[in-house]
């Protein structure tokens, strides 16, 4: 059975895959949404979003700084807020939306709670799950396989991650060269060591 979404002469995308990519965008600018939050908190900005019937059923960026939770990731939230809101801890029929590739313990989520679709912006290279570092999402030993999308809205996600590391970059620096100010300030205000008073 050919692919449902390509034309016959394998070279134009259908009208029903256009359809879906909008849709998939429409999604993926909520979930920068929730990156936006995130970084407004002091947070890495990665936001996510599940989507259930068409429907945003919850919402979620990372938290761990904010909640002192090293698994608040931000598809970790949303997962939990999604299973709680629809009360079960597998939300079937589910697509999740996040601007970055999950991690392996985000993967684990995925699998367990059987979202149906995963869908994320940037690649993360250093710990990617599905392509990038390592390929556990479409692992076929898994008892759940779900259905990947990875760059949606490539560009916009990657731009709010370089653009946050390059201002703490900056923050660090402006620290620094404060710091080293003040040290200065303070030395040239001491007396010198082993000096002898003018008194008598």
């Amino acid at each position: 059975m050919p692919f449902p979404f390509i034309s016959k002469d394998k070279r134009r995308i259908s009208t029903a895959m256009k359809e879906l990519l909008n849709i998939d965008e429409i999604f993926m600018l909520e979930a920068l949404r929730e990156a936006r939050r995130s970084w407004d908190l002091g947070e890495v900005p990665v936001g996510a979003v599940v989507v259930k019937d068409g429907m945003i059923v919850a919402r979620g960026c990372n938290l761990m700084i904010t909640s002192h939770d090293p698994s608040a990731h931000a598809e970790m939230v949303v997962i939990r807020e999604a299973a709680r809101l629809t009360g079960n801890y597998r939300v079937y029929g589910a697509t999740l939306y996040v601007t970055l590739e999950p991690c392996v313990m985000c993967t684990g989520a995925i699998i367990l709670s059987r979202v149906d679709r995963v869908v994320y912006g940037a690649q993360d290279l250093k710990t990617g799950a599905h392509e990038s570092a390592f390929h556990l999402l479409a692992e076929p030993l898994h008892n759940h396989v779900p259905e990947v999308t990875g760059g949606v809205l490539r560009k916009e996600c990657g731009d709010i991650l370089t653009n946050f590391f390059k201002m703490r970059r900056m923050e660090k620096k402006a620290r620094k060269m404060r710091e080293r100010a003040e040290r200065e300030s303070a030395l040239a205000a001491a007396p010198e060591a082993g000096g002898v008073s003018e008194e008598c």
